[in-house]
């Protein structure tokens, strides 16, 4: 796969399109050894060698029984999550959150139509499901990820939605744009989001948008915990009540930074 090749209607560059395959399953399979990347990859065995022993010599992979990803992608991965005031700032909020309500708490944005993880904090009660700093998961079936499309410019969430696999992870996830059309008006109309088992079982949260001095949404503080904790009263008053009081604060705290 050498020279420029055809991804997504973009011309990309194929060795780098190599480097990131390659990169990519070794972060997906920690450990892995050149034979076993060799056999999974479309690529010949000398070719995964070479790239590797590139990544190795520049710090993004290391070799210790196989091979891992390097610390260096801590580095660039730190200067992304940090790149804007706003998101140093939300992480306070996000530590507040999880402190006061005793469950998890997290900030996302969307990137490329996905939401992010950017920051989380674990409450005392808090349930350490795989939301790892960094993840990606769909837009459409996370409290936050449908707080940001609601608090979108209309343009360029239609975009996104138009573009989504509508993907289903849960029996509760939505996967009809019509419907999550409907819900994303009702969401705007009220200024929070529920997450009802649409991204994990037995998972409930609540999510809100926060968006900058020039209105733009910049993304969503939400909590998460067990269905059967976060429900009635609590879920559906105390929660979207706190969360938009600390969304509040955390918008006036960007504006006058």
């Amino acid at each position: 796969m050498n020279g420029e090749t055809d991804h997504g209607g973009l011309d990309t560059v194929g060795s780098v399109e190599t480097l990131f395959d390659i990169v990519e399953f070794v972060h997906e399979n920690e450990g892995v050894t050149l034979a076993e990347a060799a056999a999974a990859l479309p690529y010949a065995k000398s070719t995964v060698h070479r790239h590797l022993a590139t990544l190795k010599e520049r710090g993004y992979v290391v070799e210790e029984d196989g091979y891992y990803t390097g610390l260096r992608f801590l580095e660039l991965g730190e200067r992304a999550r940090s790149r804007r005031r706003a998101y140093r700032l939300a992480r306070t909020k996000v530590e507040e959150l999880a402190a006061e309500t005793g469950e998890r708490a997290q900030f996302i944005v969307e990137e490329h139509g996905q939401a992010v993880y950017v920051h989380r904090a674990l409450g005392e009660h808090a349930v350490n499901t795989d939301a790892e700093i960094g993840k990606r998961i769909p837009l459409h079936a996370t409290a936050s990820g449908k707080a940001i499309l609601a608090a979108m410019d209309p343009a360029e969430s239609s975009r996104i939605i138009e573009r989504s696999s509508f993907e289903r992870v849960t029996s509760e996830t939505i996967t009809d744009p019509e419907s999550l059309a409907d819900e994303l008006d009702a969401i705007a109309d009220r200024g929070y989001a529920f997450n009802r088992e649409e991204n994990l079982d037995g998972l409930h949260a609540v999510g809100v948008p926060i968006s900058g001095p020039d209105g733009a949404v910049i993304g969503a503080l939400s909590v998460s915990g067990p269905s059967h904790r976060l429900t009635g009263h609590r879920f559906e008053e105390e929660l979207p009540t706190l969360l938009l009081g600390t969304a509040n604060e955390l918008e006036l705290n960007i504006a006058h930074a």
